[in-house]
């Protein structure tokens, strides 16, 4: 007589890189340097970072995921002000720099490197930004995904029945606000989609999103509450018997050309081409002679060796 087998399921960590690394670099000393003075705090604070979340959350797969473009075209011919403030400098081909502290920047190629020497998965894709690598590939997990960021536009994708939570550093990592849909009704009063509503018509000045104006949090999640998602608003706005007071109805009436364009601009894609690659955790270093050569150029020390044995138990 054949058992049944139960399929493992695999618990998929998706990192907003970016965001993570920001935060080492303001979370570890600028003192943390390699051995010619170059500062390496960024680069030695991640590589704590995933050591503790490994440890902590033992997932069987995982991805870094990069900004190949932190400020997409598409989404600056939707809503120009997008990101706006952020740029230091414009560029005729490929995207605009982004203002980054002088001595991180130099450090994100080591990342990069380090991280490819290890054997994570590193996926950035040309056009599009670290959330909608996440967002593609939290839709084609078939188990469970925490998504680690500091950036609360990936709580659309929160999903209690997808087993998809947002874990979100309060400090380090090794403090983690776990967020998932009862604690986004208790906070926001709404799900992990009906946030992408709220944040489009609250507005969010860090991204350069206008929002509706009058429309603060409270009050665009109690019309959340009272006409379901977006779509239920706005058609509320044309209904004359429906509770809004003649400032909402005006505000929301006067910014359709807004709303017609902000959700494809604040909801993570989730059709990006991923190219082929192996998400497997690795649990030894996959170029160790080129990991041995960056770790002592850059003076890794006790942050990679910690993250090895982590990956190797």
């Amino acid at each position: 007589m054949m058992r049944s087998v139960t399929p493992q399921t695999r618990r998929l960590m998706l990192l907003d890189t970016a965001s993570l690394y920001f935060r080492a670099y303001f979370g570890v000393p600028e003192s943390v340097k390699a051995p010619d003075g170059t500062p390496v705090n960024a680069v030695r604070g991640l590589l704590e970072f995933i050591d503790r979340l490994v440890r902590d959350h033992r997932p069987d797969d995982l991805v870094a995921c990069m900004d190949a473009d932190w400020r997409p075209q598409w989404r600056v011919d939707l809503i120009p002000s997008y990101k706006a403030h952020r740029v230091a400098a414009e560029t005729e081909t490929g995207p605009d720099q982004e203002e980054v502290p002088d001595t991180l920047s130099p450090q994100v190629p080591v990342i990069e490197e380090v991280l490819d020497a290890l054997g994570i998965a590193r996926v950035g894709v040309e056009g599009y930004e670290a959330d909608d690598v996440i967002g593609t590939f939290t839709g084609r997990a078939t188990g469970p995904v925490d998504i680690v960021t500091g950036d609360r536009d990936l709580y659309q994708l929160v999903d209690d029945e997808r087993g998809v939570r947002v874990l979100y550093p309060l400090k380090g990592v090794g403090t983690l606000q776990l967020t998932d849909e009862a604690w986004l009704r208790e906070k926001y009063g709404v799900d992990g989609p009906g946030y992408a509503d709220l944040a489009l018509l609250r507005g969010d000045p860090s991204d350069g999103l206008p929002g509706v104006p009058g429309i603060g949090e409270k009050t665009a999640a109690k019309l959340l509450a009272e006409f379901g998602d977006l779509a239920g608003i706005m058609a509320a706005v044309d209904d004359p018997e429906a509770k809004l007071t003649p400032s909402q109805r005006k505000r929301l009436d006067e910014s359709r050309p807004y709303i017609a364009v902000a959700p494809t601009v604040v909801k993570v894609a989730g059709d990006v081409p991923l190219p082929e690659v192996d998400t497997s955790l690795p649990h030894a270093a996959r170029h160790p002679a080129a990991l041995d050569e960056l770790a002592a150029r850059w003076g890794l020390g006790g942050s990679l060796h910690r993250l090895l044995a982590t990956l190797q138990a």
